[in-house]
């Protein structure tokens, strides 16, 4: 149990500039995903 508390704990170390840019890589990935995916829509219609 002790073990598992310390997972649970809010860590306050700041996040490095790799984690921050392979989050901004995912997001911009799942982006543009989204933004094809109405394009290819509109243009099916269009």
């Amino acid at each position: 149990m002790a073990a598992n508390n310390k997972q649970h704990q809010p860590t306050k170390k700041k996040k490095s500039k790799r984690e921050k840019r392979t989050k901004a890589v995912i997001y911009l990935m799942i982006l543009s995903m989204v933004l094809s995916t109405l394009l290819a829509g509109a243009s099916f219609f269009l």
